[in-house]
C-alpha cells in the first residue's frame, strides 16, 4: 500500500531496559512527468530522441527542396512537384499536432494550441502557401526537440540520485527462508528479521534479542531492548541481533499500513495548483479565432464590390493573426524553465517532483522541522561530563565506561566511545540492569549505579538536579553522587547555517515539531536559533501542530521538513513536503513534493532560491510572449506583418524563451 500524492504536469498546454531516554531516526520513487493522453507524448529515450533528429533532418531536408520549387515556379502556384514534396514534410512535422487536435476535438476540448496551429496550417495549405504551413509545424517541432533534449537531461539527473530499495519479508516455511512481499505474509506466519533490515509486519517476538530503532514510528530517540515475547511493529529497524517473529497482522492492518493511511486522507485535503497558461488558453484562443474569422470575414463586407485579390488579401492577414497567436513560446519556454528548475535542483542533489511544487517554494515564508534525523545527525555522543564529590571527568568517564562494559546499548556504546580505552571487565562484576531505571554493579570494591533520574530517588541518593537537557547517565558510587554525564544526538555539521541561510532568504518563522521531551526539544531550539518548537507530539499531534501553522501563515507557504514514517502525514499536509532522502524513510520520499538527497538541511534554503528562480524566469518568459504577440497581432491585423514574420517572430520568442529558461539550470 502506497501513498502518492497528484503528480502535476510540468508542461504548459498539456495535464499534466536501560531507560537512557528517548529520540527519531529512521527510497522508492520513481519520479516521472505525466501527461494526459490528449496531448503530446514528450516522454523520450535517448533512442526516441535520434529519431525525432532524424525525422525532423528529413523535414528541414524536403522544407528546403520545397521552398526551392516554390521559388522557381511562383508563377505556377500549383505545381505538383512542390506538393508532393512539402505535404509529406507537412505531414511528418505536423502529424502530432493534428491528431492531437482531432483528439481534442473529439473530447470537447476545441481551442488550445494544436487546434491553432492546424487551423492556421491548413488554412495556409488552403489558399497555397505550403512553405509557410510547413514552416510552422517544423519550428514548433524543432522547439519541441529543445525542450525534449533539456528535459531529459533532467531526468537524468533526478534518475541518477535515486536508489530502489524494494520492502521484503524474510519468510520462514518448512525450515526455509525465502524474501516475498510483506503483502502476502499471512497472520501466525514466521519471518526472519536480520541486523540492518526494517521490520516488515506487526508481530511477537519468538527467538532473539535485539535493539530496535523505533523513532520512524514513535519519534523515540533511543533505540529500545527487545526480547523474546515482546511485540515489535512494521517500520521498525533492527540494529544488532537476528529476530525471529510470528505475524500478528497482515500487512495492510499493520503500522506503517495506519499512517500511510493518515498520508491518504492528508493529501485529499490538498487542492491541485492549475498552471497559468491553462486558464489563460481558455479565454486567449477562443478570441484569437473568433478575431481572425472576423478579420478574414468582415473587411471584404463592408468593401464595394471586393476582388478576389481583397478577398485573399484578408484571409491571409487572418492567417497571419493565428500564426503569431500561437502560444508555441509559451508551450515551449515554460516546462523548460520548469524542468530547468527541476534538472538544476537535481544536480545539486535537490529531488522536485513537479512545477507546482517549485511555485510553492518560491512563495515559502515558514519552515517546519522534524528534529531527529533531520536537524540531527541521529547518532549519540557525549558531550558533557560533569563530574561531582571529589570525582574528575577522567575518573567519571573511567567508571561509566567500567559498569557500562557489557552493555549493548547505543548510550552505553556512546560512553565507551567516549572513553577510547581498553577496559578491563574483570573488575566488574554482580552486573545486572532495572528494567526502567539502568544498571548496577560492582567495580573493584565500589558499587556503582548508573542510570536515570528515577534510579538516584529510588535509592535515596542526593542529588543537585533533576531536569536535564538531553539524556543523561548519573552515576553514583557506594550511596554517594559521582557526577552525569549528558549524551546528546549531535547537530548536523550545517543545521545552524540551514536556519541562518533561511533567515537571510526572507523565510520569516523557523519551527521544530519532535516527539522527543520537551528540555531536549529546547536545547536544541536555543542553539539554532529557531522561531519556536513543540515538543511530544505523536504523529497525529504533528499534524494538529501543522494545520495551526497553516491557518497562521497568511499567504505564505508553509514547508516541513521530516525524514521518518511518522512524519510523512505533515509532509502531506504541508503545502509543500520536504524529505531527507539518504536516511528517510519510504513512505516520507513516497509523500514528499521534494526530496534533500544528501540529507543537508542546508539544502532547504537552496531548493526555496531555485524555486523562486524558476518563477521569475517562467514569469518573464510569459510576459516577454504576450508583449512581442501582442505588437505582431496589431500589425497582422491590419495586414503590415507577413505570414513569414509571423513564423519567425513565434520562433524568435520561442528561441528567446528557450534562452532564458536555460539560466535556470545554471
Amino acid at each position: 500500500m502506497k501513498a502518492r500524492k497528484p503528480t502535476q504536469s510540468s508542461c504548459c498546454g498539456h495535464d499534466d531496559d536501560h531507560d537512557h531516554q528517548s529520540h527519531t531516526t529512521a527510497h522508492d520513487h520513481t519520479a516521472g512527468h505525466s501527461h494526459d493522453d490528449d496531448d503530446h507524448d514528450h516522454s523520450h529515450d535517448s533512442g526516441d530522441l535520434k529519431q525525432e533528429i532524424i525525422l525532423v533532418s528529413i523535414v528541414v531536408v524536403l522544407f528546403l527542396i520545397g521552398f526551392i520549387l516554390e521559388q522557381q515556379l511562383h508563377n505556377t502556384p500549383y505545381s505538383i512537384a512542390e506538393y508532393a514534396v512539402l505535404i509529406p514534410a507537412y505531414l511528418l512535422s505536423g502529424w502530432g499536432v493534428l491528431t492531437s487536435a482531432g483528439r481534442n476535438i473529439l473530447k470537447g476540448r476545441l481551442f488550445d494550441e494544436n487546434f491553432l496551429m492546424t487551423i492556421a496550417t491548413l488554412g495556409a495549405i488552403s489558399i497555397h502557401l505550403l512553405p509557410e504551413a510547413v514552416a510552422v509545424m517544423l519550428f514548433f517541432r524543432i522547439g519541441e526537440l529543445f525542450q525534449e533534449s533539456a528535459v531529459g537531461r533532467s531526468r537524468k539527473s533526478i534518475s541518477a540520485l535515486l536508489e530502489v530499495r524494494p520492502d521484503t519479508a524474510n519468510l520462514k516455511l518448512n525450515g526455509e527462508v525465502r524474501p516475498v512481499s510483506p503483502e502476502s505474509v499471512k497472520v501466525g506466519d514466521m519471518i526472519l528479521v536480520k541486523p540492518g533490515e526494517k521490520i516488515p509486519l506487526d508481530g511477537e517476538i519468538l527467538d532473539g534479542n535485539s535493539q530496535v530503532d523505533t523513532s520512524a514510528l514513535t519519534g523515540e530517540s533511543v533505540p529500545r531492548t527487545v526480547k523474546p515475547g515482546e511485540t515489535v511493529l512494521a517500520g521498525m529497524i533492527n540494529q544488532s541481533g537476528v529476530l525471529t517473529i510470528r505475524t500478528t497482522k497482515l500487512f495492510g492492518e499493520s503500522s506503517i499500513a495506519r499512517i500511510l493511511e493518515l498520508v491518504e486522507n492528508a493529501s485529499s485535503k490538498k487542492a491541485e495548483t492549475e498552471k497559468f497558461i491553462r486558464k489563460f488558453a481558455k479565454i486567449y484562443t477562443p478570441i484569437v479565432v473568433f478575431l481572425s474569422l472576423a478579420v478574414a470575414i468582415l473587411p471584404p463586407l463592408f468593401m464595394n464590390n471586393p476582388t478576389d485579390a481583397d478577398r485573399f488579401r484578408w484571409v491571409y492577414n487572418a492567417l497571419v493573426l493565428l500564426v503569431i497567436s500561437c502560444p508555441c513560446g509559451l508551450v515551449i519556454s515554460i516546462p523548460l524553465g520548469y524542468f530547468g528548475g527541476v534538472g538544476g535542483a537535481a544536480k545539486r542533489g535537490v529531488l522536485v517532483k513537479g512545477s507546482t511544487y517549485l511555485d510553492t517554494l518560491a512563495a515559502v515564508n515558514t519552515v517546519v522541522f522534524d528534529k531527529t534525523g533531520t536537524l540531527t545527525q541521529g547518532v549519540f555522543k557525549v558531550t558533557q561530563i560533569i563530574p561531582k564529590n571529589g570525582f574528575t571527568e577522567e575518573k567519571l568517564l573511567a567508571l561509566a565506561a567500567q559498569v557500562e562494559a557489557h552493555s549493548n546499548h547505543p548510550v552505553a556504546q556512546s560512553i565507551r566511545t567516549a572513553y577510547g580505552q581498553a577496559i578491563d571487565e574483570s573488575q566488574v562484576q554482580d552486573y545486572k540492569e532495572i528494567a526502567g531505571h539502568g544498571i548496577q554493579a560492582k567495580v573493584g570494591n565500589q558499587l556503582v549505579i548508573a542510570g536515570n533520574d528515577r534510579l538516584l530517588h529510588r535509592e535515596n541518593i542526593a542529588h543537585d538536579v533533576c531536569q536535564v537537557d538531553g539524556t543523561v547517565v548519573h552515576l553514583a558510587t557506594n550511596g554517594t553522587y559521582a557526577g552525569r554525564i549528558i549524551i546528546a544526538d549531535e547537530l548536523k555539521e550545517d543545521a545552524v547555517e540551514a536556519i541562518r541561510s533561511l533567515r537571510k532568504i526572507g523565510v520569516e518563522k523557523t519551527i521544530m515539531l519532535t516527539g522527543d521531551n520537551q528540555s531536549v526539544a529546547d536545547g536544541v531550539a536555543r542553539q539554532l536559533g529557531l522561531s519556536g518548537y513543540r515538543a511530544e507530539l505523536l504523529p497525529e499531534g504533528k499534524v494538529e501542530a501543522i494545520e495551526q501553522i497553516l491557518r497562521e501563515s497568511g499567504k505564505g507557504k508553509v514547508a516541513f521538513v521530516g525524514d521518518g514514517i511518522n512524519d510523512a502525514p505533515v509532509i502531506a499536509r504541508a503545502d509543500v513536503g520536504m524529505a531527507m532522502g539518504g536516511l528517510g524513510s519510504d513512505a516520507a520520499i513516497e509523500t514528499a513534493d521534494v526530496v534533500i538527497m544528501t540529507d543537508a538541511p542546508s539544502k532547504i534554503a537552496e531548493a526555496i532560491q531555485i524555486g523562486r528562480k524558476t518563477h521569475r524566469i517562467v514569469i518573464q518568459n510569459i510576459v516577454m510572449a504576450m508583449v512581442v504577440k501582442g505588437f505582431f497581432i496589431i500589425l497582422g491585423a491590419f495586414g503590415i506583418a507577413t505570414l513569414w514574420e509571423a513564423v519567425f517572430a513565434d520562433v524568435g520568442v520561442a528561441l528567446l524563451a528557450v534562452l532564458n529558461a536555460n539560466r535556470v539550470v545554471r
